[in-house]
């Protein structure tokens, strides 16, 4: 076995020893005022600047869930009256101004990703990534009917304008209509090629638009189930539909893609009128405005007239 040299050991004696310095070794000397050191207090408060939380303007914080949140529903008809739904596999029912009072949704077995109240605010609707939808009556807190059958997660739920007949998309492709004072289905709409990720009735209630991850836009007859018809190619949407809304006079319907394109579709005809070019990224939320213009997030806004930039509508991009 090799053994070290005498050298290479006293190399590493020397290495290891401590180092020594006197006063032969200052080179330059520089004064120093104890008024220029840092006081220790200092150093705690600007460490307490640097973390200091943003001030909160809140007028409620409501703390039941135990995970993220992913819905928030307002009462159409109370002001106060709130509905939650989060990763915790809970939904809770609040309200603003009363402490942690809530009643819980219970039943759910997965994440509560949809909740929206009727119009007339008496029933709310939870839907969850189990794939079952829950009715509620809100007055007396006690659970109205429960809706199955659907083959995956529910992506959305909405209420017809006047009645409460509840509509809702799934992950497995069909949308599912149901009569919730009788507790009934009423009509299954199939025909997407991929999850139907937005959709909702038409104001006046005729009608039934519906957008999918296959970049589809398809317009159906409630009542018979019929699909009158289906909007795609060009110049339309080329990557999934991510958002939806429909014009207060029925007659058009703005869509939003993950392609960042918005077009505009005219519900009788089927065939798309405009096509709203700004953004370069998915298109996450669209509406009209009191004008029936479509106005982007970026505060971009359209006039359907013109189909050019002014006060309109809204429509948002990540």
């Amino acid at each position: 076995m090799n053994r070290a040299s005498p050298h290479h050991e006293e190399e590493e004696e020397e290495n290891d020893a401590q180092v020594f310095l006197d006063e032969s070794d200052i080179i330059h000397e520089v004064p120093l005022d104890e008024e220029d050191l840092p006081d220790a207090d200092d150093e705690a408060a600007s460490d307490a600047e640097v973390f200091e939380e943003p001030d909160d303007d809140s007028v409620h914080v409501f703390t039941g869930h135990t995970g993220e949140l992913y819905t928030v529903a307002c009462s159409p008809t109370d002001a106060t009256l709130v509905a939650t739904g989060g990763g915790d596999d809970k939904g809770f029912l609040w309200r603003i101004g009363q402490g942690d009072w809530a009643f819980e949704l219970q039943g759910h077995r997965d994440s509560v990703c949809s909740l929206a109240f009727s119009t007339d605010g008496q029933l709310l609707a939870s839907g969850s990534l189990d794939g079952i939808i829950q009715i509620w009556d809100v007055q007396s807190e006690n659970l109205k009917c429960s809706f199955e059958g659907l083959g995956g997660g529910i992506e959305w739920i909405k209420w017809h304008p006047r009645g409460h007949l509840v509509l809702a998309g799934s992950e497995d492709c069909t949308v599912w209509m149901w009569n919730a004072d009788k507790g009934a289905c009423l009509q299954t709409f199939s025909g997407h090629g991929g999850s139907v990720t937005c959709g909702d009735f038409t104001p006046d209630g005729k009608l039934v638009c519906t957008g999918s991850d296959d970049a589809t836009l398809r317009i159906w007859d409630p009542k018979s189930g019929e699909n009158i018809h289906v909007v795609r190619g060009h110049p339309y949407h080329t990557e999934e539909l991510t958002c939806m809304a429909i014009s207060p006079d029925s007659t058009l319907a703005l869509t939003g893609s993950k392609d960042g394109s918005v077009h505009i579709v005219n519900l009788t005809t089927g065939k798309v009128v405009s096509s709203l070019v700004s953004h370069s990224d998915s298109i996450e939320c669209v509406s009209f405005g009191p004008s029936h213009g479509p106005r982007s997030f970026e505060i971009q806004d359209w006039s359907i007239q013109h189909h050019t930039q002014t006060k309109g509508g809204c429509a948002g991009q990540v």
